[in-house]
């Protein structure tokens, strides 16, 4: 399966979980952690694991969004840790995706209907 295939398989995935049109059976959360939150989804290809957390702080404050990091495991498809983040709106093709935890900053390589994903 195509890079492209695969990150419109998990743009899906989120972008329908966003908007409550996937019902409770098909996601599952299976348990909370501090800021992270595990859930299960099964669709076509199997099942689909993924932890979610939201910002501890985001800036400018003023600006309220559901922004959201994602970690997804694949197991059929023998994918681990895969990184994505959404802003809660959408990307800027011409300009970089760059999350930063304490001293540490991660550049997002592709962006997509308002997610971004580490090549």
């Amino acid at each position: 399966m195509s890079i492209i295939k695969k990150i419109l398989l998990l743009v899906s995935i989120f972008f329908v979980s966003y908007f409550s049109q996937i019902s409770a059976e098909e996601i599952k959360k299976i348990g909370k952690y501090k800021d992270w939150e595990a859930m299960v989804v099964t669709d076509t290809n199997g099942k689909v694991c993924f932890a979610q957390s939201s910002p501890i702080l985001q800036a400018p404050k003023s600006n309220k969004r559901d922004a959201k990091l994602f970690i997804a495991f694949r197991p059929t498809e023998k994918i681990i840790d895969e990184v994505s983040v959404t802003g809660g709106y959408e990307f800027n093709k011409n300009n970089s995706v760059v999350a930063q935890s304490g001293k540490n900053k991660f550049k997002f390589d592709i962006k997509e209907q308002g997610f971004a994903w580490i090549d």
